[in-house]
């Protein structure tokens, strides 16, 4: 006999386009759900659905059984709600990504004010991106925009990083401040040289792009420390001695409380706008616009660079 629950899944999967989010609608597994359908098509003996990297599409016969049995289906999720001992809203969640600096800067301290669940996810940008184009994510926070003409997904700029160079407040910058002032950069990226150094390893793109941009080659050096991220950086640089490129946002109050130093801008403003990356069939865009208003709130506005 049948199992009901393949019929459900079968619903879920054609109704929300992936595995993915058919398994969060039924509160099951991916793998839950593939075994549920791939039951169901043995069962008919008709293949349900056309597998794709980033959607399922229903065949024929998938097509006709769900219109077959939808409106059954939609009876009894109207009784079960009816009979159930408890009622209860459901509420919404959001699964986010962006760097764990973003996050302990922008979300951390507003979570508990959030009337919506919550899931972060920190990785590089372009392994969220695939996340959100497969429906793992709601919402990236991503310095670059992907031009992808297939991807539902729509990119929003909403403010801008600079990246600097600061110091630990005991960094000699004597003669590093004299040839800023002075406009040696030839005699400047040779003394910067001399100095030890603090890397992200997801910035490693930043500092070889300052690095370029203010000295127009590549390093001739490598990072003396490369740390998981920007906030190891600063309490490592905090009260010592070394170097460090950074976005500007993650340092300044550290600055303030003269942890450390901001020492240059640059000679040419090294920037990247940030993008709110966001899936166009998204159901929770009012979750969404608190999250991006907190976002404007914390961080400078684009009108401030432009």
């Amino acid at each position: 006999m049948v199992n009901l629950e393949w019929y459900r899944t079968l619903k879920e999967i054609y109704e929300n386009g992936t595995l993915t989010k058919a398994s969060v609608a039924l509160y099951a597994s991916q793998p839950g759900v593939s075994v549920h359908l791939n039951a169901l098509e043995a069962y008919v003996g008709k293949k349900l659905f056309e597998r794709t990297s980033r959607k399922m599409i229903p065949t024929e016969e998938g097509k006709f059984l769900y219109e077959f049995i939808i409106e059954a289906i939609e009876k009894l999720e109207v009784a079960e709600q009816h009979f159930k001992k408890t009622t209860q809203d459901k509420k919404p969640s959001l699964h986010i990504g962006m760097c764990s600096e973003m996050f302990q800067f922008v979300i951390e301290a507003e979570i508990p004010k959030l009337n919506f669940d919550l899931v972060a996810k920190f990785g590089n940008h372009t392994d969220l991106i695939k996340d959100l184009n497969n429906g793992i994510v709601d919402l990236v926070i991503t310095p670059k925009k992907q031009n992808d003409k297939k991807a539902i997904v729509d990119y929003t700029a909403f403010s801008k990083e600079r990246i600097v160079l600061i110091a630990g407040v005991k960094t000699d910058t004597t003669v590093i401040n004299k040839l800023i002032e002075d406009s040696n950069w030839q005699e400047l990226e040779k003394e910067l040289q001399l100095n030890t150094w603090y890397s992200a390893s997801n910035e490693m793109e930043h500092f070889r792009r300052f690095w370029h941009e203010n000295f127009k080659n590549h390093p001739a050096f490598k990072p003396n420390y490369i740390l998981p991220n920007i906030s190891s950086i600063i309490r490592c640089l905090s009260n010592d001695t070394g170097l460090a490129l950074v976005p500007d946002f993650l340092c300044e109050e550290a600055i303030a409380k003269n942890e450390i130093k901001l020492i240059w801008n640059g000679k040419v403003s090294t920037e990247n706008m940030l993008y709110f990356a966001s899936r166009t069939d998204l159901k929770y865009k009012k979750e969404l616009n608190v999250l991006q208003s907190i976002f404007k709130t914390k961080m400078k506005g684009i009108e401030e660079f432009v």
